[in-house]
């Protein structure tokens, strides 16, 4: 056990259920940065002109935070004046776009120089009227080599055709929770006192609180076998869009839709409200919450809108090469999709 920054000791998180049961074997991943890659797809590019300075970067062992705070520091602007997309992984080789706003200034001539250092590259650069903001990249583009008994024993790529076939249930990664669920712990102490902004300026607990909640209903779904199947009273949303409707009654067109992953059923991000969901799945979902009151409560008079998020991640255009004694696997997850998602459902490693 590990104490957080409040000195309170963390718990383990839970063992999630798995849509394929646990796997038969281990397996080995980020052994190494250029082993888990990530590269952001974003639907646009800069449009040329505009207050601020648009880089695309590529970083190798260090954090978007850490990104951050060197861009910070060479290009003379505040933090809060630098923009991103989303969190990448700090032990990996990621891609990502940060926004710099540099009002009233040109584009450094030796612009290259004062970005990249060792870790940093800059791939490209242009100026755009906006500032970069949270989640507009459309999705992520992963390639992972693993390696391990998975691997020699076989049983990793057919369970990953399984995934490629009836897709992969839409957890929030453990790195949504801290280090051995420390954020958590700390959340459930927030709320149990009443959220406020000045005790969590960045909302990462109160988005640890609600993404632990909606992973306890996404397993009870799971060990129920309707994550993907659904319920009466889902609301579903439309593959690849944001696109959400309530279904009511479970029919057959509802039932090939799902089937042929044109639509996922959808899982609680809690908050005030019910997101439209009704009938058996608004019963379970309150079921879950009632069992975490302290968090349900504390999420609700934080002032949080209760939003809906899939319960199934597609694998788009999935890949998967032998290459020596291990296994590259390429897909891209719409944005908010996790990676671990995905391996923890082909091998057993103690990071999943």
């Amino acid at each position: 056990m590990t104490r957080s920054g409040d000195d309170m000791q963390a718990s383990p998180l839970p063992d999630w259920a798995r849509s394929l049961g646990m796997p038969p074997h281990s397996g080995r991943f980020r052994e190494f940065p250029e082993a888990f890659r990530v590269e952001e797809q974003m639907a646009f590019t800069p449009e040329g002109e505009g207050e601020h300075l648009w880089l695309h970067c590529e970083k190798r062992n260090l954090s978007t935070a850490q990104l951050i705070r060197h861009l910070s520091h060479q290009l003379a602007v505040a933090p809060r004046d630098i923009g991103v997309s989303g969190l990448k992984d700090h032990t990996a080789l990621t891609r990502q776009w940060v926004s710099v706003a540099l009002t009233g200034r040109a584009t450094p001539v030796d612009l290259p120089e004062l970005v990249e250092m060792d870790g940093v590259r800059l791939l490209s650069f242009g100026r755009h009227p906006r500032k970069l903001r949270r989640g507009v990249h459309r999705a992520n583009r992963f390639a992972l080599y693993v390696t391990g008994e998975a691997v020699t024993q076989g049983s990793l790529e057919a369970r990953w055709q399984e995934l490629v076939a009836h897709g992969v249930p839409n957890y929030f990664g453990p790195q949504r929770f801290g280090h051995q669920g420390s954020n958590l712990v700390r959340a459930r102490a927030l709320m149990a006192r009443g959220w406020k902004k000045k005790q969590d300026r960045d909302g990462f607990l109160l988005s640890s609180a609600r993404s632990f909640l909606f992973n306890q209903v996404l397993s009870e779904r799971v060990r129920q076998e309707s994550w993907a199947s659904g319920l009466e009273g889902d609301v579903f949303n439309l593959e690849g869009s944001a696109s959400q409707f309530a279904g009511e009654a479970l029919d057959d067109e509802l039932r090939t839709r799902l089937a042929s992953l044109d639509i996922h059923p959808t899982g609680p991000m809690w908050g005030r409200g019910d997101g439209g969901v009704s009938g058996e799945a608004l019963a379970l979902e309150c079921h879950v919450a009632e069992q975490d009151a302290v968090l349900a409560r504390g999420i609700e008079d934080s002032g949080a809108a209760a939003m809906r998020r899939p319960l199934r991640l597609c694998l788009q255009s999935p890949a998967l090469e032998r290459d020596g004694e291990g296994l590259w696997l390429d897909f891209s997850l719409a944005r908010g999709g996790f990676a671990t998602a995905v391996l923890r459902e082909l091998f057993q490693h103690p990071a999943l």
